[in-house]
């Protein structure tokens, strides 16, 4: 959202607001983009619980860092990169390293089954939260965020090649899923 008026006030009154204290101020920022970023959090995470908790912690950094926003460019966008590295701080708390693996060389191609198109939203998102969580967390960054090989590794402490590895892996594992309900409802 641009500085257009939210509900009350524009972002930067309200950002101002609550870096002044303001609890309604504060309430009316995570009623206004709660939504958004609990979609954001639910992507990364394995259930319901685990995304809400990432949401808590997300919402009580954003509210602690919201005197580093500089008012330049979205305020949404620089929630999400807030919460997207919440989320990934969470998953790296509670993520097993060795669930990454190194593949060298590996092409980067999936076919795309045309059942893709009857799948709802929810049931596309259900697939992805059923991904390892190393995969997940790839995918995840890689096709939904838009970061780059390099930006993966960076994040989530891992090599370039475990990146684009575990992103054939989610990418493999999703075809056959989606490979799996075709042939049930053929």
């Amino acid at each position: 959202m641009s500085p257009l008026s939210l509900n009350r006030h524009t972002e930067r009154e309200l950002v101002a607001l609550c870096l002044q204290g303001d609890r309604m101020s504060c309430k009316e920022l995570f009623e206004l983009y709660s939504g958004r970023m609990m979609a954001l959090c639910y992507r990364f995470a394995r259930d319901a619980n685990e995304a809400q908790d990432m949401l808590q912690e997300g919402f009580i950094r954003i509210f602690n860092k919201l005197d580093l926003y500089s008012g330049e460019g979205s305020l949404e966008a620089w929630m999400r990169r807030v919460m997207i590295n919440t989320a990934l701080k969470y998953r790296q708390k509670h993520i097993d390293k060795h669930k990454y693996s190194e593949i060298d060389n590996v092409p980067l191609y999936a076919p795309t089954p045309t059942i893709i198109d009857e799948l709802s939203k929810e049931e596309i998102l259900k697939l992805i939260q059923e991904l390892p969580d190393g995969y997940r967390m790839v995918f995840n960054l890689y096709v939904i965020e838009g970061y780059s090989h390099k930006e993966i590794a960076d994040q989530l402490g891992i090599g370039e090649s475990t990146s684009r590895s575990q992103l054939v892996k989610a990418r493999s594992l999703l075809k056959d899923k989606l490979l799996n309900l075709i042939k049930l409802a053929g």
